[in-house]
């Protein structure tokens, strides 16, 4: 374990949340990947049930804070629910911090406007189907698609679909709500067919996956021209989900291919759909009269954020998984964390943008900073060392008070140092509390 934090360290920006998924995967070493269910809604078990995961056991629905923590730890039992937990909690740290920073800056346009929230919560919930696709993949890959681990997995992708419905339904009404949910699921169920294709190289399964995304798509796009009055024409959105379904499809065959590059096409696909919210924003602003406009830069800080910082928790997650499974020393892993490391770049350059390359360089260095707290609590986690785990969580309460005097300093008060304490406490909580969960999954089989 020790050995593994040496290798993370490097990589610290994606490191910290990175320990929220270690287990999410199973033992496959590459294919930690585009995942996709089947289709069908799942639920988790009941509150207190056990599921079975190797040799150990996950618990849902039950909140633990043990030990002596100086922040409390949040934990269920249920990594999947409990990753997602944390990735929510940054998204609403990415309102709070543009708001902030769009009004130091004086950015035109307005964070808190419909459209904006709009276009932020498009963002946030695409990318997230992404990433929860690949964990749900993954975990099939390695506990099987009839396992009550992959149930878990695909109840969270689900609940995500299901929340992109509400979306829906919230600027048309509640058929039109059903109409994309059906469609929708159907979508993922034919991503699934693929990925079987894949695995066992069938190609007449894959070839006809790929005939029923086609059609899937010109169905999306009549849909959404309906919905919007032809404010998004149905062959735009159509073109438009050419693009998701080929990075996708690119990055299950190479999930199938065991290549090394699963991680940036993962990234890729995720990046793409952050381009189609905007485009649906749009036209569903334009659609419904919705105050606001989703391309002021105020709005798009806003959107920009939710992306980066969403995405740090999963592709880190992904990357420390990986580093289970296959070993901090293997290839998988070594590109993982270089992916991660792309959305360090990304996030430290946002920041850069609007408060300097001084800024910049100090906002990095701070974030790998406490991303190697997270590692040492991780560390400490998997060895049951309380000890450690206490220590650990002491750190990441002083990084709280650092990075409140940073953002402080770099709005001009405008985010107050204790504000943005208090809520970096929350996502340390959430955090520790999913690193908890994943500490007793044996996804090595």
């Amino acid at each position: 374990m020790m050995h593994l934090r040496r290798r993370i360290r490097p990589f610290a920006a994606a490191a910290a949340l990175t320990v929220a998924l270690v287990a999410c995967g199973g033992g496959d070493d590459s294919s930690t990947d585009t995942a996709q269910t089947a289709g069908t809604e799942t639920t988790a078990p009941a509150d207190g049930e056990t599921t079975p995961a190797g040799d150990e056991t996950m618990t849902e629905g039950t909140e633990t804070a043990e030990g002596d923590f100086a922040v409390p730890v949040k934990s269920s039992g249920d990594p999947f629910a409990d990753l997602q937990d944390a990735a929510h909690h940054v998204v609403g740290a990415a309102d709070t911090l543009s708001g902030g920073i769009a009004a130091a800056a004086g950015l035109e346009g307005d964070t808190a406007s419909p459209a904006a929230e709009t276009q932020a919560t498009l963002t946030a919930l695409l990318q997230e189907h992404v990433y929860l696709a690949g964990i749900t993949l993954d975990t099939a890959a390695g506990f099987g698609f009839d396992s009550q681990e992959f149930e878990l997995a695909a109840a969270q992708l689900d609940e995500n679909s299901v929340a992109l419905a509400d979306v829906v339904g919230s600027v048309s009404d509640d058929e039109k709500r059903e109409a994309f949910l059906n469609l929708w699921r159907e979508h993922i169920g034919f991503f699934v067919e693929y990925t079987k294709g894949a695995a066992g190289g069938d190609e007449e399964m894959k070839q006809n996956a790929l005939q029923e995304l086609d059609s899937y798509r010109g169905d999306a796009g009549a849909f959404f021209e309906e919905v919007t009055g032809g404010a998004l024409p149905a062959d735009a959105v159509a073109e438009n989900l050419k693009g998701h379904v080929d990075t996708v499809i690119a990055a299950i065959d190479a999930v199938a291919a065991g290549d090394a590059s699963v991680f940036d096409k993962l990234k890729q696909a995720a990046d793409h759909v952050n381009g189609s919210a905007k485009v649906l924003a749009g036209g569903i602003v334009q659609a419904t009269g919705m105050e606001g406009d989703p391309e002021s830069p105020a709005a798009m800080l806003r959107s920009d954020l939710t992306a980066l910082l969403q995405e740090h928790v999963y592709l880190a997650g992904i990357a420390v998984k990986t580093a289970y499974a296959a070993g901090p020393d293997s290839d998988a892993f070594s590109a993982a964390a270089g992916t991660l490391d792309k959305n360090t770049q990304e996030l430290s350059a946002a920041v850069g943008s609007i408060a300097g390359p001084e800024k910049q360089e100090a906002f990095q260095s701070l974030w790998r900073e406490h991303i190697g707290f997270f590692v040492d609590f991780a560390v400490a986690a998997a060895g049951d060392d309380q000890q450690g785990m206490e220590t650990a969580i002491s750190e990441l309460q002083g990084y709280t008070k650092d990075a409140g005097a940073f953002f402080e300093e770099i709005t001009a008060g405008e985010l107050p140092a204790d504000a943005v304490a208090s809520g970096l406490e929350e996502h340390i909580s959430t955090l520790a509390g999913a690193i908890q969960s994943l500490a007793g999954v044996n996804f090595q089989g």
